[in-house]
């Protein structure tokens, strides 16, 4: 049986004994630059302070490390992720439905549903829905998604084209830049 408790090398960050390179350029917790040393006397300068050494900057030539509390590092670094992740809005579709033969009320309650869509960032996906014969009326039913990309051309722009798909007729309306 292969034991696999250890994890390979490569996973792990390279810090402290894991630095393999004969020169680095080090650079203290302050920010301040220390030098150009092996890992073993840059090791002992971290030591000294109680601090780790972290292999920051792997391609530069020599590779640069630092002199930092490897702790403290990998938390701010999560919490940026976690910060970055917060501020990013994914563009939901959210759904307007109606009828060929909306009244005027309704209409206007369905366009002020997709302008506030529109302005939280998410795509709008207007549909009408045919019921039996109705569906001969498919000009009348593109009219009106026509009518609806002309009331919103100031905040929408039409990503899809009203199109006929079965029962329905629909258009994809993304919020402007």
């Amino acid at each position: 049986m292969i034991n696999n408790t250890k994890r390979p090398q490569r996973d792990q960050p390279q810090i402290n004994e894991r630095i393999r390179f004969p020169q680095i350029r080090v650079i203290d917790n302050d920010g301040s630059q220390i030098g150009i040393m092996t890992p073993d006397e840059a090791l002992r300068i971290a030591e000294e302070k109680e601090l780790d050494l972290v292999l920051v900057s792997e391609t530069a030539n020599p590779p640069v490390c630092r002199v930092m509390d490897y702790g403290k590092y990998k938390f701010e670094q999560e919490k940026k992720a976690r910060e970055a992740k917060k501020k990013q809005h994914t563009a939901d579709v959210k759904e307007v439905k109606m009828r060929y033969k909306i009244d005027d009320h309704d209409y206007n309650v369905r366009v002020n549903q997709a302008q506030r869509f529109l302005k939280s960032g998410d795509k709008v996906k207007a549909t009408i829905t045919f019921r039996g014969r109705e569906i001969q009326h498919a000009n009348l039913a593109e009219e009106l998604l026509q009518r609806m990309a002309n009331d919103l051309q100031e905040i929408a722009e039409v990503q899809q084209a009203p199109k006929k798909e079965g029962r329905n007729m629909m258009m994809l309306l993304s919020p402007k830049k």
